[in-house]
């Protein structure tokens, strides 16, 4: 019998994949991140597989040194409005910078992309870890960590007020007596903040989920309490399943402090997975892949995390270099972990350089290993779903043909869509509108 709490799965669409040299793969479309066809069937494929939602992250800043598929990929509003009309049910989830973007234009979008979608746009909030996104922006300076999450959260209370700006059923469109909305069930939020002066109301209808679902991938403290605040579901990355316990009783028992409930914020771990039909089989797909990258390609990529810190300059078989507070100004917390595993397990900067670019995946093995590690940090509360990133080309689709029917028949993940919208897929509840509730209270008074 199926219990009552079903598991979650989404995937990324990231071209070729994270990894340096995934492009020169054999099995791989080269240009991956520019192709629509591919995008296109990576979509419908996790589609056939009843994902809750495919994932498109973002970043502002790139160098020569940055990963293939970061120095030519598409937008993500743009590619996700596109699947809108290629999909049906699956959610369409894209990243933001609450940094460097501005609160009424995105409200605007992910409105749209709400609407064009039928209710499955779910919006990444991130406050953007690379320095250099600065300069892209016309900036003198990118915003130290605790300022953007400041900014964050005052952003993402605009954003939610715009969304509420009209009230479900506003708009009327009576021919016969003229009446095109009603003025009653209009809201303007003439918000003044520390950083943001924001008049309304949204040009755009309450959308059918109510409001998009917010996403959020902060792992620091700052972002878990924003997320604790303000997100519906959390993207992070835990190396244990005590780790990831730890992580996701620690995100839930923030809950109450904002009056919600555990069940209103699902934590998502990203995974990578390598399905094969032995271990034998599944290390000679590791070393296909790992060979692909050099040890130049591998030190780049680990460079981008410490603010495109030049990694060259040490010598690669000696211990991981003490970097004092490098990288506490970008990715805070996949530094942070970087340097603590060094530490412990005493690395070089050679081993950490390539187990950074291509790290085992965390869930390996034959299909029914993989569903049984899934399964695993399921019920032990390590994680409400996962996101999929696939160690080769070809996981995907093994993924969504040979793990997802096992778990289908341990009654652990749904046979078929609950609903068109996200909110229906991820088992969340439409929002109430704000000025609703605030009329709601007077009366009540």
């Amino acid at each position: 019998m199926p219990t009552t709490r079903q598991l979650r799965l989404g995937t990324m669409i990231q071209g070729a994949s994270g990894n340096m040299a995934a492009w020169r793969h054999p099995a791989v479309t080269a240009d991956a991140s520019i192709n629509l066809n591919f995008v296109r069937q990576t979509a419908q494929l996790a589609e056939a597989g009843k994902f809750d939602f495919i994932f498109v992250a973002d970043g502002l800043y790139i160098n020569e040194k940055s990963i293939p598929h970061f120095l030519n990929r598409f937008e993500p509003l743009t590619v996700l409005s596109t699947l809108a009309a290629l999909t049906s049910h699956i959610g369409l989830v894209g990243t933001v910078s609450t940094s460097y973007s501005d609160p009424f234009t995105v409200a605007r979008q992910f409105a749209s992309l709400d609407h064009l979608s039928g209710g499955r746009a779910g919006w990444n909030v991130v406050t953007s870890p690379l320095e250099g996104s600065a300069r892209n922006y016309s900036r003198a300076k990118h915003p130290e960590h605790a300022l953007r999450y400041r900014i964050a959260d005052e952003y993402l209370q605009v954003v939610k007020g715009l969304w509420d700006s009209w009230e479900e059923g506003a708009f009327v469109r009576n021919k016969e007596s003229g009446q095109f909305f009603d003025s009653s069930k209009l809201h303007t939020l003439n918000h003044s903040g520390e950083f943001f002066q924001v008049a309304g109301p949204l040009n755009i209808e309450r959308t059918p989920q109510g409001r998009p679902v917010i996403f959020q991938a902060g792992a620091s403290s700052d972002g878990k309490q924003l997320a604790a605040r303000h997100a519906e579901a959390i993207f992070t990355h835990q190396h244990t399943l005590q780790e990831a316990q730890h992580y996701y009783r620690d995100v839930k028992q923030q809950l109450p402090r904002y009056h919600r409930r555990p069940e209103e914020l699902l934590i998502f771990q990203g995974v990578s997975v390598l399905v094969g039909t032995d271990a034998e089989d599944v290390e000679r797909q590791y070393q296909q892949m790992a060979a692909l990258v050099s040890i130049d390609d591998a030190l780049n990529y680990l460079g981008r995390y410490f603010e495109h810190h030049d990694f060259s300059q040490y010598p690669l078989d000696q211990p991981f270099p003490e970097l004092g507070a490098l990288g506490a100004n970008s990715f805070r917390s996949t530094t942070d972990e970087i340097k603590r595993i060094a530490r412990q397990r005493q690395l070089t900067l050679r081993q950490v350089a390539l187990e950074t670019t291509t790290p085992r995946p965390l869930f390996h093995g034959t299909a029914e290993q993989v569903a049984d590690g899934l399964q695993l940090w399921f019920e032990n509360e390590a994680a409400d779903g996962f996101i999929i990133q696939g160690a080769t080309p070809e996981v995907l689709a093994k993924v969504v043909n040979e793990v997802v029917p096992l778990l289908q028949q341990r009654g652990i993940y749904r046979q078929d869509y609950p609903g068109q919208r996200l909110r229906d897929s991820l088992g969340l509840p439409t929002p109430v509108n704000s000025f609703t509730q605030v009329t709601q209270r007077q009366d009540v008074a």
